[in-house]
């Protein structure tokens, strides 16, 4: 084979994709699928998933699936691994990202794909501020809800508590607010903010123990970060780990001294200074497309980002710079 023909044949690079952003494959066949579930047979759209098929019956046992959005074309990322179920084709399988093939049958609660559910649950509670009471989700929840369900009294693996490694609240935004202590790393967020509203702000970001939500632009805070303050993130995240502004109290059960923001220690204040009508990053590429000469980062008639909040630009709410 010749060094131009292997070429021709290599996979296109990806190098451009940075770490964290959404670039999930599609998942199902073409056709339709009839599929058994725990013995009752239903028939689902073309590309569905096993997960699909379990949600069209009454299952057997419960199927969290709690990185699973299955709305506005958000995942599947496959990430939290609590949907597990047993297929005869192919044994322990996530079903929220297998595909429903024509003629298969799934058990949800056969007791290797319940134990693997139990034991994953209790990894990603195990990583998870498990202080529900001053959390403005309580009750509204889905790894709350997950856990009432499988009757989850104490995880196996500890909680955050028990390590204290919390991190500080984020909140310097106007609009969102971040506890990563609470974050089960689903990817929600991310595929919101990448593929849906396609502002390429979030990511996730390290590995291991310390992977945790970033952002594109290394920014530290939110309110450094070039975010558009849409606030889809907040609507997909399943917990209370990205929440708009006014309403992260909004089912917080009082405990006298004992609030969302000093229930970790420590949080991260806003600095107060206004960003302008336009993050830097959406500046830029507006002036590149008009083909004006200021842009790549040269704007000098807009004023410094820390003479923004003292020469009148804090009261501003629409437009370009001037």
């Amino acid at each position: 084979m010749s060094s131009d023909h292997a070429h021709e044949d290599a996979p296109p690079l990806t190098e451009d994709i940075a770490p964290g952003t959404a670039a999930d494959p599609a998942v199902g066949g073409p056709d339709r699928a009839t599929v058994t579930v725990d013995g009752v047979e239903v028939t689902v759209a073309a590309g569905s998933t096993l997960l699909d098929a379990v949600e069209a019956v009454d299952t057997a046992d419960s199927v969290p699936a709690l990185c699973s959005y299955d709305r506005q074309e958000i995942g599947p990322r496959s990430e939290c691994r609590t949907c597990m179920v047993e297929t005869e084709a192919d044994g322990i399988v996530p079903a929220c990202s297998h595909p429903a093939e024509d003629g298969m049958a799934v058990s949800t609660d056969a007791e290797a794909a319940a134990e693997a559910r139990d034991v994953n649950l209790d990894l990603v509670l195990s990583n998870h501020n498990l202080r529900c009471t001053t959390c403005g989700k309580n009750g509204r929840c889905e790894l709350q809800d997950a856990a009432i369900d499988e009757e989850v009294e104490e995880p196996r693996y500890g909680v955050l508590d028990d390590r204290e490694e919390y991190e500080p609240l984020d909140d310097t935004s106007s609009f969102i607010q971040i506890d990563r202590n609470k974050c089960i790393l689903c990817n929600r967020c991310v595929d919101a903010c990448n593929d849906v509203q396609v502002e390429g702000v979030l990511r996730m970001e390290g590995s291991g123990q310390d992977t945790r939500i970033g952002f594109q632009s290394d920014a530290e805070t939110m309110e450094d970060s070039t975010c558009v303050s849409c606030g889809h993130c907040a609507t997909v995240c399943p917990t209370g780990s990205l929440v708009e502004k006014g309403i992260e109290d909004a089912t917080t059960i009082p405990l006298p001294g004992f609030t969302q923001k000093n229930s970790i220690g420590k949080s991260v204040e806003s600095s107060g200074r206004s960003k302008g009508p336009m993050t830097p990053k959406k500046r830029d590429a507006d002036r590149c497309e008009s083909g004006d000469p200021s842009a790549n980062g040269s704007t000098p008639n807009a004023p410094a980002a820390e003479d923004v909040a003292d020469d009148g630009w804090a009261g501003f709410e629409g437009g370009e710079w001037p």
